[in-house]
């Protein structure tokens, strides 16, 4: 016998269905990859905290050549967790990248968690990232971060869950296990930090992949012990800067003005445009009349991503604050270029703007460039 169901029941229904079906899914496999060179109290800390509040992941520890007093820590640590942990040692000190490239190879869950040892988690922290995780397309997906040493990085937007982003840090971060063993490691021969990731979200994206962060998921960031001199930083950031570029090309910064009259709803496919540019680094900001920034905001807009920036000009006297906006605009940001909108309008204080059409075609062709 058949039982039909009202238009009322049936959707409690199949919420119901995918309720028990989520049930019986198991949770995912993660391995949280630790790369360890001496600091053991520091790394104590930070490891008593992964076992606190993340006891179902799979702990890697990659001891990169630390001392004898930082190896007996980390024995002491690995030795209880049998199959729930993962002992590497190094006899010498390969680098951060290559550490984390070393745990990341031995990873084999449905998701990889990248933590420095000068982070402690907090409750909640690991449900929130693998929820994040599961999101369309999701492959790189960092925490929020507070204290000392937290990374300095556009925030997200306000009462927003997830969005996206194309700054991360190594300091705490989760990739998709399919994702990390299609694309492989890191580049060693880049930086410890910026430039490495950077490079590694725009490879991510090359495959169809995000790059996220989620507000569901909190660490603590202490301050980070730096190594070597000024200098060879300087020389290796430059470096590393000078092979993104060659690689990918240069990340720019534009102004968009769409002009007083143009509304919300024909503006959907820009929009779209912009969010597919800042996903390969580059940087918007947005100068709407107050009708627009209501609409945005009202459409989600605001909250795409974190390389995005919705400014709202003055209802008083929207020309002078725009006049204003994108002066204080160049002085932060001198190579930035100013941009008219897809109707056309002028671009008050910006003679040299360029139409939108020209933004779409040379990013597309960028994207064109780097995906062959």
């Amino acid at each position: 016998m058949f039982r039909f169901f009202s238009s009322y029941g049936f959707p409690r229904v199949v919420a119901s269905l995918r309720l028990c079906v989520k049930k019986l899914m198991p949770p995912p496999s993660v391995d949280i990859i630790v790369p360890v060179w001496n600091n053991t109290f520091e790394t104590r800390a930070c490891l008593a905290s992964i076992l606190q509040h993340s006891p179902e992941a799979r702990l890697i520890v990659v001891d990169n050549g630390s001392s004898r007093e930082t190896e007996l820590m980390l024995e002491e640590f690995s030795e209880p967790l049998g199959n729930e942990g993962l002992f590497i040692k190094s006899e010498r000190n390969l680098g951060l990248v290559p550490a984390i490239n070393i745990g990341l190879a031995r990873s084999d869950g449905d998701c990889a968690v990248i933590l420095r040892p000068h982070v402690r988690v907090t409750g909640g922290w690991l449900g929130g990232l693998l929820a994040a995780c599961q999101a369309p397309h999701a492959g790189i997906v960092s925490p929020l971060f507070c204290g000392s040493g937290a990374p300095d990085f556009i925030p997200i937007t306000s009462g927003c869950s997830l969005m996206e982003t194309f700054d991360v840090s190594f300091s705490a971060l989760a990739l998709m296990g399919e994702m990390h063993r299609l694309l492989g490691g890191f580049d060693e021969g880049m930086d410890n930090g910026e430039w490495c990731l950077k490079d590694y979200v725009r490879r991510a994206w090359s495959k169809g992949y995000h790059t996220c962060i989620t507000s569901r998921s909190l660490v603590v960031c202490g301050e980070e012990t730096v190594f070597g001199s000024d200098e060879r930083r300087r020389q290796q950031s430059t470096f590393s800067r000078d092979s993104f570029m060659e690689r990918w090309g240069i990340g720019r910064h534009y102004a968009i003005y769409f002009g007083r009259d143009s509304a919300a709803a024909a503006l959907s496919d820009s929009i779209e445009t912009i969010v597919e540019s800042a996903r390969q680094g580059y940087r918007f900001t947005l100068l709407l009349h107050r009708r627009q920034a209501a609409d945005f905001q009202r459409l989600g807009w605001n909250a795409r991503h974190t390389g995005i920036e919705l400014v709202r000009l003055s209802p008083l006297m929207p020309q002078r604050d725009l006049l204003r906006r994108l002066a204080a605009l160049q002085a932060a940001v001198p190579e930035v270029i100013a941009v008219r909108g897809p109707d056309g309008s002028p671009f008050p204080g910006a003679e040299t703007a360029i139409p939108f059409e020209e933004l779409a075609a040379a990013i597309g062709q960028n994207t064109i460039s780097n995906l062959n």
